[in-house]
């Protein structure tokens, strides 16, 4: 197993960031031929997803219709003021996964990986793990 780390500055309150690349650099330096990659962010308030990367406009429609279901001024009873963004992070989850082959990752031709931040702007940890399988 392979493991590596970088960090994601965001610049909004809600972002969806396309980490994919920086992911693909880990996959490869790897080396593992044929495997899972497992993304992982430790924290409470961001998450990680899996969706299409080809067009903007998904990533913005996502951010704006979690706002819609999940506001930020609501009835919580959590008193720091981000409750809707560990709301979000429930639905979203805070990892994913993805085939590897041939030393690299195995997407769908519009997939992307994306950092889900729903309480920033900040700097957040991504923990990538690529295991062999096979």
């Amino acid at each position: 197993m392979s493991w590596a780390s970088f960090d994601v500055r965001t610049q909004r309150r809600a972002q969806l960031v396309d980490i994919t690349e920086r992911v693909a650099d880990a996959v490869e330096r790897s080396k593992v031929d044929n495997g899972v990659c497992h993304v992982f962010v430790p924290h409470t308030t961001a998450g990680v997803t899996i969706n299409e990367g080809a067009d903007p406009d998904v990533a913005r429609d996502i951010e704006r219709h979690l706002a819609q279901l999940v506001p930020k001024e609501a009835e919580y009873q959590h008193a720091e003021g981000n409750s809707d963004s560990h709301i979000k992070t429930v639905l979203i989850g805070p990892a994913c996964d993805a085939p590897v082959r041939g030393a690299k990752l195995a997407m769908g031709t519009w997939q992307a990986i994306f950092l889900c931040e729903w309480d920033g702007p900040r700097t957040r940890r991504v923990e990538v793990a690529v295991t062999p399988v096979g």
